[in-house]
């Protein structure tokens, strides 16, 4: 009998536990890998109600690699978010049926007879709305095309993220920028130049053989914020990228993001006939370099056949371009443009080019580009980084925007923290990106945004397009720290619709990564748009630029090239951009420039820009220069430490993995924001001879410390 007591028991054990000890199994810790496509089970009970009334079936017919994303994505989403399996139909019968389609595809659409619609809406476009059929009421994702409708459904499901209502659905959306791309700055070894979030996801010795999972949801995450093609390797360019061993691999990765309507584009080296074709030239206007280049082209679209393009860094920071061989950058892109042309690719020539004969870095892309307007082939377009000097925490919009009429034009952000902190800092980049997109050029007159630029609103553009360094490896949360993935995020959005706003674009991101707890979601909000501005005021306010040391980590005021930049010295401190300078403020409108030429009228978060002034100078706001600059360190620290009350504060209603991890990191920047703060005080403290104002705490350690510190901290550098 003892064993049938067992037996019992152990049936009754099964009972109570199987169900928790299932749970258990099935949930692991949020490690951050599934960034904003999560697909939790909604937790109001009211809206999972309303949500499974309104969505009882799916009607999808059609079976391309697209279509077969949109029905994998719809199965994954709803199944998670309504907590139950949807049923396939295939005819509406029934209330709650979502249909998605285009006229092309399915008949049910062509019946509703959409095109007036459906027309305006390009290729990417769609529209979800809600429709009668047969006196029942259902949601239609429409598109011309199965990639519009795959980017209609991610847009349905964010309405579920983010708990939105459904019940009478009127959606119309479509791109305002055509050529919506990341750029990858990875390089043949699996280092990660500007990386910090482990080595590359490119593993080059199993591509051929393992479709590693991760790369198809690298494809679902990027097109689930309307990305379109991706760069996959860094821009100083390794020529074994274009040779078949590498191109037999990257066919395998285009297969894979073809499904997701992503395009597959490569960095080149421009000396490649040298380096791989045994030429003694690499001449663009060389016939044999022409022809190299033909026959390297028709290779890569062998192998796949919907090849972007190139892009291409030349004649910068060491690389080789065109003007090795007394040839222009018109002339080094038009002749790889022709090679691509026949086949429907795209050259993307960057603009980020300076040289020491320049007394400011800054005149360089202006300079060396504007005179070559309309000399770019139309498959050509010029990709200048969104400010003229770097991927600087704060500067002007580059003055090429708007001076280049007959020249495709595109801007280039940078999503990787560089410059912020690696992946150490909580730094949100939305503001940043909307701070250029909505500046004012005044090139056809006021209102006239860098953003509408962009678009092809203003000039008659062939191309458009936005750029995004990325920094993704092989970390499990992606980015390194969990909210460079809001900067993902913001970007992708704003290259689909830049006059979306950052703070919506932030709590979109929460909901649909951490929670949609009202009170959740407005503190981390708080703390990521406080974020954008400390990270400033802690670094470089008032348009202090390049302070950081040569890894852009640490602060080295006292370094050579910080006094470039910096200028600061007994008398003031600042960069004289007026004509008493480097007259940089003439590559502006007359609107802009007039602005600048005075420092009374020069925005304060750009006055050390344009302008060298005494310490003493008297702002509006009634505090001298060297009080404001003070403060603003000091105030880039406070709110720092805000943040990190703020955060902790959420304990308990954040998952336990990433709020510690999230906390750590706080820790790291307040120490990195204290070191910041003291060394550029204390240095420009130690050449002003000011004081400081009474109500601030002194530095603990002499600025000897703070020059010694910037040799012990050092940032590790993961290699393969």
């Amino acid at each position: 009998m003892a064993w049938l007591k067992l037996i019992a028991f152990l049936f009754i054990f099964n009972l109570f536990y199987s169900e928790i000890f299932a749970q258990n199994i099935n949930t692991s810790p949020e490690d951050g890998y599934r960034m904003w496509l999560r697909y939790e089970k909604v937790q109001d009970d009211d809206l999972i109600l309303e949500y499974r009334n309104n969505l009882k079936g799916i009607l999808l017919t059609s079976t391309s690699n697209i279509m077969n994303s949109v029905r994998e994505e719809l199965d994954s989403g709803l199944s998670g978010l309504l907590d139950t399996e949807i049923e396939r139909k295939t005819k509406v019968d029934t209330e709650g049926v979502l249909i998605v389609g285009t006229p092309e595809n399915s008949k049910i659409i062509r019946s509703l007879n959409l095109k007036s619609e459906l027309e305006p809406l390009g290729n990417d476009g769609f529209l979800i709305k809600t429709k009668k059929i047969k006196g029942h009421r259902v949601i239609v994702i429409a598109a011309n095309k199965d990639i519009g409708l795959l980017y209609g459904t991610f847009s349905f499901l964010k309405l579920l993220q983010t708990y939105q209502p459904i019940n009478n659905l009127s959606i119309i959306s479509k791109p305002k920028i055509q050529c919506r791309v990341v750029n990858h700055w990875d390089n043949a070894n699996r280092s990660v130049e500007r990386g910090y979030a482990g080595i590359s996801l490119w593993d080059w010795g199993t591509l051929s053989y393992y479709k590693d999972p991760r790369y198809t949801d690298y494809a679902r995450i990027n097109a689930s914020i309307g990305i379109n093609g991706t760069v996959i390797n860094n821009v100083n360019a390794d020529v074994r990228f274009i040779t078949p061993y590498f191109l037999e691999r990257i066919a395998v990765l285009a297969d894979i993001f073809r499904a997701y309507g992503i395009k597959t584009y490569l960095s080149i080296n421009f000396n490649s006939p040298q380096l791989l074709g045994g030429l003694n030239t690499a001449d663009p206007l060389n016939p044999d370099v022409q022809s190299w280049w033909r026959e390297k082209v028709k290779e890569i679209y062998s192998y796949i056949p919907d090849f972007g393009g190139f892009l291409v860094k030349a004649d910068s920071e060491g690389q080789p371009g065109p003007n090795t061989y007394g040839r222009t950058h018109a002339e080094g892109a038009n002749m790889l443009a022709r090679a691509l042309e026949p086949f429907g690719g795209i050259v993307m020539w960057r603009a980020f080019v300076y040289g020491d004969h320049q007394k400011d870095r800054i005149r360089e892309a202006y300079d060396e580009f504007v005179p070559m307007d309309g000399q770019f082939d139309d498959n050509v377009i010029l990709q200048i980084k969104k400010g003229p000097l770097d991927f600087m925490p704060h500067e002007p919009f580059s003055p090429l925007f708007g001076t280049m009429p007959n020249t495709n034009t595109m801007a280039e952000f940078q999503i990787t923290q560089e410059y912020l902190g690696n992946a150490y800092h909580l730094v949100y980049k939305g503001p940043m990106y909307t701070d250029i997109l909505n500046s004012d050029t005044y090139a056809k007159g006021k209102g006239t945004t860098v953003g509408d630029i962009l678009e092809g609103k203003v000039f008659d553009y062939q191309l458009t397009g936005m750029a995004g360094v990325i920094n993704p490896g092989n970390a499990r949360n992606w980015t390194g720290h969990p909210f460079v993935q809001s900067s993902w995020y913001s970007f992708g959005r704003l290259a689909w619709d830049y006059t979306q706003n950052a703070t919506e674009l932030a709590e979109e991101w929460i909901r649909m990564t951490f929670s949609n707890d009202e009170d959740v979601v407005e503190k981390i909000k708080e703390i990521m748009m406080v974020s954008t501005e400390a990270a400033v005021n802690y670094r470089e306010p008032l348009g202090l630029t390049h302070i950081g040391t040569g890894s852009h980590y640490g602060p080295a005021p006292w370094s050579d090239r910080s006094k470039y930049f910096h200028q600061a010295n007994e008398q003031g401190i600042g960069f004289d951009r007026t004509k008493t300078g480097s007259d940089a403020i003439a590559q502006y409108k007359p609107e802009l420039r007039d602005k600048y030429a005075n420092p009374d009228s020069t925005p304060e978060d750009l006055l050390l820009w344009f302008h060298h002034l005494p310490w003493s100078y008297q702002l509006p706001s009634g505090q001298t220069l060297w009080e404001a600059l003070v403060r603003k360190y000091y105030k880039g620290v406070d709110e720092v430490e805000q943040m990190q009350k703020d955060w902790n504060n959420l304990e308990g209603r954040i998952e336990h993995e990433r709020f510690n991890h999230v906390k750590a990191l706080l820790e790291i920047q307040k120490r990195d924001a204290v070191q910041w703060r003291n060394s550029c005080v204390l240095y420009f403290q130690s050449l002003s001879k000011m004081p400081l104002p009474d109500d601030l705490k002194t530095p603990q350690f002499s600025l000897d410390y703070y020059k010694k510190m910037e040799k012990q901290i050092p940032v590790p550098v993961l290699k393969p």
